[in-house]
C-alpha cells in the first residue's frame, strides 16, 4: 500500500497542472509528497533536492540573461532597434527574419549559443522587423500577431536544423546510439553531413514563407 501512495506525487502535478498553479510550487510538493511515501523522510528528501540543485546549477546561469534583457527593454531596447532598421530605405520584414534565421542556423551548426526567443527574438528580431514592416503599412493586430508567430517560426528553424550539423550535438548523439541499438550503425559525422541538406532545403523553404509573408503585406497596401 505505501509503495502505491508513492504515485502520489504524480497525481498532484496533475492536479497542479490542471488548475494551473504556480509550477515550481507543484513541483516541489510533488518532490516531498514522493520523498516522504517512498520512506525518506523530509531530510533525506530535501537532502536529494538540494544535491540535484547544486549538481544542475549551471543550468539555470541562463535565468541571469531574463533581469538584463528586462532593464534594458525598460531604457529603450526595442525602441532603438526599431529606429535602426528604419535608417535601411530596403529593409522589409522578411528579409530582417530570414537573414536572422540563416545567422542562427550557422551558428547552431558550430555549436555557438547565439539566440532563443527571449533573448534576441523579443527584444531584437522582432522588433527590427516590426518597424521594417511598419514603413510600409500600418500594423495591424492581426498582422502583428502573424509576424510574431513568423519571428519566433525563424528561431526554431535555425536551431532545431542546425544543431545537428554539429557532430558532437546531443542530438546527433542520440540518433547515433538509437540507431546502433536498432541495428543500422552510423558515425555521427554521416548524421550531422546529410543534416546540412535538411538545412538548406529548410533555408529555402523559409524564404518562401518570408516572401508570401512580404507579398501577402503588398496586397494589404494595394486594398488601402
Amino acid at each position: 500500500m505505501s509503495q502505491n501512495l508513492v504515485f502520489l506525487g504524480v497525481l498532484v502535478i496533475i492536479v497542479g497542472f490542471a488548475f494551473k498553479l504556480d509550477v515550481l510550487g507543484v513541483v516541489l510538493i510533488a518532490g516531498l509528497v514522493t520523498g516522504l511515501f517512498g520512506g525518506l523522510g523530509l531530510f533525506g528528501t530535501l537532502q536529494i533536492m538540494g544535491e540535484g540543485f547544486v549538481n544542475n546549477r549551471l543550468m539555470s546561469i541562463f535565468l541571469i540573461s531574463f533581469p538584463t534583457i528586462a532593464l534594458m527593454e525598460r531604457y529603450g531596447l526595442k525602441e532603438k532597434a526599431r529606429d535602426f532598421i528604419s535608417k535601411f530605405k530596403r529593409a522589409s520584414a522578411g528579409s530582417v527574419l530570414w537573414l536572422y534565421l540563416f545567422i542562427r542556423w550557422v551558428a547552431a551548426a558550430l555549436s555557438i549559443r547565439l539566440g532563443g526567443h527571449v533573448q534576441f527574438i523579443r527584444p531584437l528580431i522582432l522588433p527590427m522587423a516590426q518597424g521594417a514592416l511598419e514603413k510600409k503599412v500600418d500594423l495591424t493586430e492581426v498582422r502583428f500577431e502573424e509576424l510574431k508567430g513568423l519571428a519566433g517560426a525563424v528561431e526554431n528553424y535555425g536551431n532545431f536544423y542546425g544543431q545537428n550539423i554539429f557532430p558532437l550535438a546531443s542530438g546527433v548523439l542520440l540518433m547515433q546510439g538509437t540507431l546502433k541499438e536498432a541495428g543500422f550503425p552510423v558515425e555521427a559525422a554521416d548524421i550531422a553531413k546529410y543534416s546540412i541538406f535538411a538545412g538548406v532545403a529548410m533555408l529555402i523553404l523559409a524564404l518562401i514563407q518570408c516572401y508570401l509573408f512580404e507579398r501577402k503585406i503588398g496586397k494589404d497596401m494595394k486594398n488601402v
